[in-house]
C-alpha cells in the first residue's frame, strides 16, 4: 500500500503584472504548504502574472516554458529544495501566442507537463489562444495527476476523459469571479458544487486553488476547495 499524498491549495492574493511580487508571494505561501507537510502544492490561474485579459499588458510578464522567467525559476528553485511538486498558472508565451496555461513541476524541479485551457472565459478569448496540448496526464509522487483551468470545469467533459484516461486527481488553478449565481455568494457557490459533483461522479479527486482580492474590475471569490471521489468538501 502506498503512502498517501499531502495536498494545499494554496489561496493567493495575486499582484497585478507584477512577476517578482508574485514569485515572491508563491514561494513564501509553497514554504508554508511545505512546513505543514504538504507534498503536492497547487496555485491559482495566472498566479505568476495576477489575473488579466489585456494582451499586450500580460505579454510584456508571460514566461516561456524553453526559457523560464524569475516565476518558473523561482518554482523550480522551491520544488526542488522542498521535495515539492507544484502545478501553478502562468500566462505562457510560445512564439507569437500566449495561452493561459498551467505547468506541473515534479519535486526535483523539472517541468514535466504543460496545460493549456482549452475552454476560454469571456474577455480571454481576446487574449489568449486555446489550449493544443489537450489534456496530459503525468505521475508525480507516485500519483497521477490531470490538470484543468477555471472555466473547464464547465464543461464535464473535461474531467471526464481525465478520468476515463487513469487520472486520480484533478488540479484545478482558478480565479473564480461573481457572476454565476442568481444573487452574490454567500457561502458555497455553484462553481464548487460543480466541483463537488465531478469529482463524486468521476470518482477523483479534484482540488481548486482559488484566487483571493482583487485586481481591476474583477474581484475573485476565495472559494478553494479539496473534494473527496465520495463528493465530500475536505477543505
Amino acid at each position: 500500500m502506498r503512502d498517501l499524498v499531502q495536498v494545499a491549495v494554496c489561496q493567493v492574493r495575486a499582484h497585478a503584472l507584477d512577476p517578482e511580487a508574485n514569485a515572491t508571494t508563491t514561494v513564501a505561501t509553497i514554504e508554508r504548504a511545505a512546513r505543514d507537510g504538504a507534498r503536492l502544492v497547487i496555485l491559482p490561474e495566472l498566479a505568476a502574472s495576477g489575473y488579466g485579459v489585456e494582451r499586450t499588458a500580460l505579454l510584456a510578464v508571460a514566461e516561456s516554458v524553453a526559457n523560464p522567467g524569475p516565476v518558473l525559476q523561482a518554482w523550480r528553485s522551491a520544488a526542488r529544495r522542498l521535495k515539492v511538486a507544484i502545478v501553478g498558472g502562468l500566462a505562457e508565451v510560445d512564439g507569437d501566442r500566449l495561452f493561459n496555461s498551467a505547468v506541473t513541476i515534479d519535486e526535483s524541479g523539472e517541468i514535466v507537463s504543460v496545460y493549456r485551457k482549452l475552454h476560454l472565459f469571456a474577455g480571454e478569448r481576446d487574449c489568449f489562444a486555446p489550449g493544443d496540448l489537450g489534456l496530459p496526464i503525468v505521475t508525480v509522487l507516485g500519483m497521477r495527476v490531470g490538470v484543468i483551468v477555471c472555466y473547464d470545469l464547465r464543461f464535464p467533459e473535461a474531467m471526464r476523459i481525465l478520468a476515463l484516461r487513469g487520472a486520480e486527481l484533478i488540479a484545478v488553478p482558478t480565479a473564480w469571479v461573481a457572476g454565476f449565481d442568481r444573487r452574490p455568494p454567500s457561502g458555497r457557490i455553484g462553481q464548487v458544487d460543480g466541483a463537488i459533483v465531478q469529482a463524486n461522479l468521476n470518482q477523483v479527486y479534484v482540488a481548486c486553488a482559488d484566487t483571493v482580492g482583487a485586481i481591476d474590475p474583477f474581484t475573485f471569490l476565495g472559494q478553494s476547495v479539496v473534494v473527496s471521489p465520495y463528493g465530500q468538501a475536505l477543505a
